[in-house]
């Protein structure tokens, strides 16, 4: 009876935000309404979706690696899927997306045909174990797709002189390299309960803002879909998780992420815009960067898994599970608010500074209170 209730009840604030979004509200109000729908639509749909595979077998199973200690549902990804292009589909039919030229479609188009490919690869691979070079494969050619549908890298800026560069034919190679890598650093970081989830969801809230910012709308909504998508499906996905998003939804967010930081903010001029998809996304950059160069400096494949990633050292260092993945969430934040000082929005560096502040000291206290690991003889 209580499901039944909460249904009921997500229906009914699902209906109730489509009244307010045709009640003549402020257009800015449209983008929340857009998030609640695909939070909505998560929170319903995820319950079925675990039902579905855990009556199918579908399970992700423990082993020497992995921190979970039971077989976990891996087919997240699906409902995550569903929120964010129902939200979307909703919008478009409320007729809330603004009107675009036929040159600004593609490159949006682009984005939505890319991210439904990547959430096939990994959904796939779900499924049926497909083989790490069948997906890195099948990930160029769709992430190439895109790219002759505009999703294209075209300017480049030098770190502190503000210098803005045409990559001219270096725009295909260095997309490609972007668009895969990041979706698979969001899959790579996937190794703890809710943190793949809550990281993308940070990010695509700061992309939302300052996308806003810098007068993006399509690729707002796109951003606001996914970080509804992304806290909807925390409430099964956080420590402890009662549901993996698998394969299917990290490569989903982590591309969308990467194609909605190429279309909304890297394909202008601005030293600024540029150079913020790299700050917003730069947790689960770095901590892939790192992860491949120590393993091919150690003579491993820079694929095979192994515990080198940010939230292994930090379980290593003495941090318990959800303290991990809170510590990344404020890296994450952290990063997000050097973003949008970087946009330009007025009091960004206020806030800035002040997040700088709150995450440096909250990371030293849980520094300081950390267990540390005992090791017997």
């Amino acid at each position: 009876m209580k499901k039944v209730t909460w249904v009921f009840s997500y229906f009914g604030f699902a209906l109730f935000s489509l009244f307010l979004a045709n009640a003549n509200m402020p257009k800015e109000l449209l983008y929340l309404v857009t998030s609640l729908i695909a939070l909505v639509v998560v929170l319903i749909s995820t319950p079925i979706v675990k039902a579905i595979g855990l009556r199918s077998g579908r399970v992700d199973r423990p082993n020497e690696r992995k921190v979970h200690d039971r077989p976990m549902v891996r087919l997240g990804g699906v409902a995550i899927f569903m929120g964010t292009l129902v939200s979307l589909g909703t919008a478009w039919q409320m007729d809330w997306f603004p009107l675009l030229f036929p040159g600004e479609q593609w490159p949006i188009l682009g984005v939505l045909f890319g991210a439904i490919a990547f959430f096939g690869i990994g959904f796939g691979d779900d499924l049926f174990e497909l083989s790490a070079l069948s997906r890195l494969l099948m990930q160029f050619v769709a992430a190439g797709i895109a790219w002759l549908m505009g999703v294209q890298i075209e300017f480049l800026t030098i770190p502190f002189t503000g210098e803005v560069f045409s990559v001219g034919w270096l725009s295909l190679p260095l997309t490609l390299i972007w668009l895969v890598g990041m979706a698979n650093a969001i899959n790579w970081i996937d190794g703890l309960d809710g943190l793949a989830a809550g990281v993308s969801g940070i990010a695509a809230a700061v992309l939302l803002v300052t996308t806003l910012y810098l007068n993006e709308p399509m690729v707002a909504f796109i951003a606001a879909a996914l970080a509804g998508s992304a806290l909807g499906f925390l409430r099964y996905n956080f420590n402890p998780a009662q549901i993996f998003m698998g394969d299917g939804g990290s490569y989903f967010m982590g591309f969308t992420l990467a194609a909605m930081g190429v279309v909304g903010l890297v394909k202008t001029t601005a030293a600024a815009a540029v150079l913020l998809p790299y700050v917003i996304l730069a947790v689960p950059l770095i901590d892939m960067t790192t992860v491949v160069f120590s393993r091919i400096s150690s003579g491993s494949s820079p694929f095979k898994p192994d515990k080198r990633h940010l939230h292994h050292r930090l379980l290593a260092a003495g941090f318990s599970h959800r303290t991990t993945v809170l510590f990344i969430y404020g890296l994450t934040l952290w990063a997000g608010s050097l973003a949008i000082a970087f946009s330009g929005l007025p009091s960004g560096t206020l806030y800035a500074g002040i997040t700088s502040l709150i995450v440096g000291v909250w990371g030293w206290q849980l520094w300081r209170r950390r267990d540390f690991p005992v090791h017997r003889k």
